[in-house]
């Protein structure tokens, strides 16, 4: 049980950032009626109305301030005031004001302790920059509202959970990211982040960099110079870790239950395997069916889970998109407070 509420900002207005949400809470609506789950949505009131009557849904959504001593258990809270009307899949600087007000509002309530944590919906990078936010997307955006140098990108779709040594970098750029210093840095907070979701002693396996793991130095040294010895290290502080196992293989033994999670190298590297496997498609028409997969951010002084899944601004509007992904978050989000909570 939630006892605080949870924020989910709405990202974007123009994306499907208000039609998930809706679509969420309806699923969700005998937790929330119950009092085992509550929600304050923050971001657009008009895109959340608008949302709302073409799902044609009953939501009683009463919107609120941030300074009210009492919440009910479903609410919202505007992030900004409305300017021009934002339209469904048309990418607008005022999307990208929203979405960033929305999340600024929501690092502020959690700093507060009006909130346990932040569930974000989609953004737009672009639309993001248009509207005078540079940032590559909510990673960093975050990382900086709360005053942190470094964070770490966790991807989770049932038992895959996947730590990023590096993320929005060059692939060149790659190997001067793998330090030690960093490397343990993503070891140590992804056996904090596991520890929070109930695993007692996890067991974590760090890929190689280079096609197998080197090969004894012809395909690279970064794997026997830097990962074996912060292995080395943290094994001998305690913890469960093996590697650098092989990148081509890793995947099918976290898989297969052999690790609670893998730490990533890179980007592609970690995203690939979970969203191969979190995104269904329907073979005769080519169109997703389902959407499934979390983005956990570790390192933050607070909680921070998202849906794993851009804006898809080609099908904003049309009353088709997929609720999974941002009902994962929520349940991700929830195991987190209730493990920050645990003495």
């Amino acid at each position: 049980m939630t006892h605080r509420h949870l924020a989910i900002t709405m990202g974007d207005p123009a994306g499907i950032g208000p039609e998930i949400i809706i679509k969420a809470c309806e699923k969700l609506r005998a937790r929330i009626e119950a009092g085992d789950l509550r929600l304050l949505i923050i971001g657009s009131g008009v895109a959340l109305k608008n949302a709302a009557t073409q799902l044609g849904a009953a939501l009683d959504v009463p919107e609120v301030h941030a300074a009210d001593a009492d919440w009910p258990n479903l609410c919202f809270l505007q992030a900004d005031s409305e300017g021009e009307p934002i339209r469904p899949g048309v990418l607008t600087a005022d999307g990208g004001r929203f979405a960033f007000k929305a999340v600024e509002q929501g690092v502020r309530l959690t700093q507060a302790g009006r909130i346990g944590g932040i569930v974000t919906a989609p953004l737009n990078k672009e639309a993001l920059n248009k509207a005078g936010y540079h940032y590559p997307g909510h990673t960093e955006m975050l990382a900086e509202l709360t005053g942190v140098k470094g964070s770490v990108m966790m991807l989770a779709h049932g038992n895959m959970r996947v730590s990023h040594v590096s993320t929005h970098v060059a692939l060149e750029d790659v190997p001067k990211r793998l330090t030690p210093e960093r490397l343990r840095y993503v070891i140590d907070l992804t056996d904090k982040a596991l520890r929070g979701l109930g695993l007692k002693r996890p067991k974590i396996a760090v890929a190689a960099l280079n096609p197998h793991a080197g090969e004894g130095g012809l395909f690279g040294r970064q794997d026997i110079d830097v990962s074996e010895p912060t292995i080395a290290k943290a094994v001998a502080d305690g913890l469960n870790v093996v590697g650098p196992v092989p990148g081509d293989t890793v995947f099918v033994k976290l898989r297969a239950g052999q690790y609670d999670a893998v730490i990533a190298m890179y980007h592609d590297q970690g995203h690939i395997p979970v969203k191969l496997l979190g995104f269904e498609v329907d073979p005769a028409t080519g169109r997703w069916q389902e959407l499934s997969g979390v983005n956990i951010t570790l390192g933050l002084p607070i909680i921070r889970t998202s849906v794993d899944h851009g804006t898809a601004f080609d099908i904003a509007g049309k009353g088709i998109a997929n609720e999974r992904s941002l009902i994962e978050a929520i349940e991700y989000a929830e195991r987190l407070a209730a493990g920050a909570a645990r003495p």
